[in-house]
């Protein structure tokens, strides 16, 4: 419960936590948030760091002064492609066994999902992946897990996270200090996050539907 409000109170005050962070620790800064992309695209069991939404942040911080656009862009960039690769070396290295009930440290249900979401949209889920948040930590893991060949993962890996790091970074520098986004903060934040899930929510969503109209077929030829 106290991760969850620590997160929470990450999320809310996003803005003055960067704040914070590079009037503490300066150029160290670009470290931490090297450290944050590669945890939460690269380690499945740490999905809840923020994504869109801190890239989109330091770009805002950008934009003022405060942090270099081009160091950002590099650095981010890397830490996204290398957090997947991690990712899918060691799902490689798990293999199949992940999905079974011992291994506890992983979300069982998100791992399905993504797995369902990776069988029906192929190598380009870790492009589209890269813009969900959940899926995004475990789709190079299931990939991993799977079949995809390195070389191909990689390609997809690189052109996801060149499209995710510029458009988010690019929204915070252009956008972000607009009158109307800084005297909403909060809610602009917020909305990212809800923009973000929206693909993942109408997946469930059509899924459970399929699914009710399969049992309800089921149901009425068992009748019959």
């Amino acid at each position: 419960m106290e991760v969850l409000q620590t997160v929470l109170d990450f999320f809310i005050h996003l803005d003055s936590h960067i704040g914070e962070i590079i009037a503490s620790y300066g150029v160290w800064t670009y470290l931490i948030l090297f450290l944050i992309i590669f945890a939460e695209t690269g380690l499945v069991v740490t999905p809840f760091l923020p994504g869109d939404s801190l890239i989109f942040v330091v770009g805002t911080f950008a934009a003022s002064g405060a942090l270099d656009v081009w160091i950002l862009f590099v650095l981010l960039l890397a830490a996204a492609v290398i957090g997947d690769t991690v990712n899918y070396e060691v799902g490689r290295f798990l293999g199949p066994k992940v999905f079974s009930k011992e291994m506890r440290f992983l979300n069982h249900e998100n791992l399905m999902k993504t797995q369902r979401f990776y069988e029906k949209h192929g190598g380009k889920t870790i492009i589209i992946a890269r813009f969900l948040p959940i899926i995004r930590t475990f789709a190079p893991f299931v990939a991993g897990v799977g079949t995809m060949k390195y070389l191909r993962f990689l390609a997809y890996n690189f052109v996801g996270a060149l499209l995710w790091v510029t458009v988010a970074l690019c929204a915070g520098y252009f956008f972000g200090n607009l009158p109307f986004v800084k005297d909403n903060f909060t809610l602009v934040i917020f909305a990212i996050i809800g923009i973000s899930a929206v693909p993942a929510v109408y997946a469930y969503i059509k899924n459970w539907l399929q699914g009710r109209n399969q049992r309800k077929v089921s149901t009425n030829n068992e009748s019959n």
